[in-house]
């Protein structure tokens, strides 16, 4: 039995076609799913009743299940979805004045291991399908507007970031048809704008994302050299900042915004001294536009890393700014209750070692301000 929500509007259609339907059939069973929320066949009032029959015995519409959910002091809300087989993902809606952001998770887990990232250390079980990406926007935005008291026409929300768990690249199959279904008017209807594909640097893949469905890009940085960046986010060493910085210049080609989104987790002692701002400015300025996320760290056991005291990660913005570089310090959301960047990490039956990969030298900063590694 197919899973609807793992079709976006083209495979739906074609679906539809191998009933012997039409695709504005298509089209009505794509508004009820996603528009309405409607999870039943026998509620789809305006479709015939021959093709209600026909898709009560071929399909279904299923997002994964809730295990849990928490709500932090500060309005953010986070889900524990259970995907099955030991697995289970989270994802987050942050409530703001002027929108309603919800990260979503594209991988149990995650392969790339990145030092500072609560998901990396728990390891990589597998990918996401198409509907259990979907499935998180599907559920999120239909109980938020039923919580919410929200009208016929009113969005719960209107920002998605795929910077919940995993690397959305990696798992390109699914993320592309879940990101052609957020952005189908006749699906979520979300801008391009307003649809955010967060990378550790797969540069193939977002060659590809240029091509196929470009949308908001932002860049994992979190170092301004290549030995530390391989240190703190591995994949550096297959792709490193040069290559990276390439690709990002010929997204921006085709890019809905006219920047990208670098982001830089601030470690105490680590990549936040002066000189490596100094060293970011050289990096970046005039080579790629750009915005620098500047992101406090979110702690969690085992880490071994510290946040960045207030004052120097503000210091670090200033070299920026100064140099005429837009540079925001990120605002901590649902920390008390892990819901922030970093912290997310559901439960997941690792399939890599990821715990005995991770347990390597502490990374300190050398003095002459690059990285250096000591036991």
């Amino acid at each position: 039995m197919i899973n609807l929500l793992d079709l976006d509007l083209d495979a739906l259609s074609a679906s539809c076609e191998a009933l012997g339907e039409k695709r504005f059939r298509a089209i009505q069973l794509f508004r009820w799913i996603h528009q309405r929320g409607v999870a039943e066949f026998d509620a789809m009032s305006d479709l015939a009743r021959t093709l209600r029959e026909k898709l009560a015995t071929r399909a279904c519409i299923s997002a994964p299940p809730v295990a849990a959910e928490q709500v932090s002091a500060d309005g953010t809300t986070k889900w524990l979805f259970d995907v099955g087989g030991g697995d289970a993902v989270e994802s987050v809606f942050i409530p703001e004045a002027d929108r309603g952001t919800l990260c979503v998770s594209s991988q149990a887990g995650c392969a790339v291991g990145c030092r500072f990232c609560h998901t990396g250390h728990q390891g990589f079980s597998r990918n996401l399908t198409t509907g259990e990406i979907v499935g998180q926007l599907w559920f999120a935005e239909h109980q938020l507007r039923k919580r919410l008291a929200l009208t016929d026409g009113q969005r719960a929300i209107d920002n998605v970031v795929m910077m919940g768990m995993g690397e959305p690249l990696q798992n390109y199959a699914a993320l592309l048809p879940a990101l052609r279904t957020m952005l189908d008017d006749h699906g979520y209807g979300l801008s391009r704008r307003r649809v955010t594909v967060s990378t550790s640097g797969v540069v193939p893949m977002i060659d590809r994302l240029r091509v196929d469905c470009p949308v908001a890009l932002a860049v994992s940085l979190h170092a301004p050299d290549d030995g530390l960046r391989d240190q703190l986010v591995p994949i550096n060493r297959k792709y490193p900042i040069d290559e990276l910085l390439r690709a990002c210049v010929r997204y921006l080609d085709a890019a809905p915004r006219d920047f990208i989104t670098f982001e830089y987790c601030m470690l105490d002692g680590v990549n936040d001294a002066p000189a490596q701002a100094r060293a970011l400015v050289g990096l970046l300025h005039g080579r790629v536009p750009c915005k620098l996320n500047l992101i406090p760290f979110n702690p969690f056991p085992a880490s071994g890393l510290r946040r960045s005291p207030r004052e120097r990660v503000f210091a670090f913005a200033d070299v920026l700014q100064q140099a005429g570089i837009v540079t925001t310090i990120r605002r901590t959301r649902g920390d008390d209750i892990a819901a922030a960047c970093g912290q997310l990490a559901g439960e997941v039956r690792d399939r890599t070692r990821a715990i005995e990969r991770l347990t390597r030298p502490t990374i300190r900063l050398h003095p002459l301000g690059v990285d250096a590694s000591s036991t």
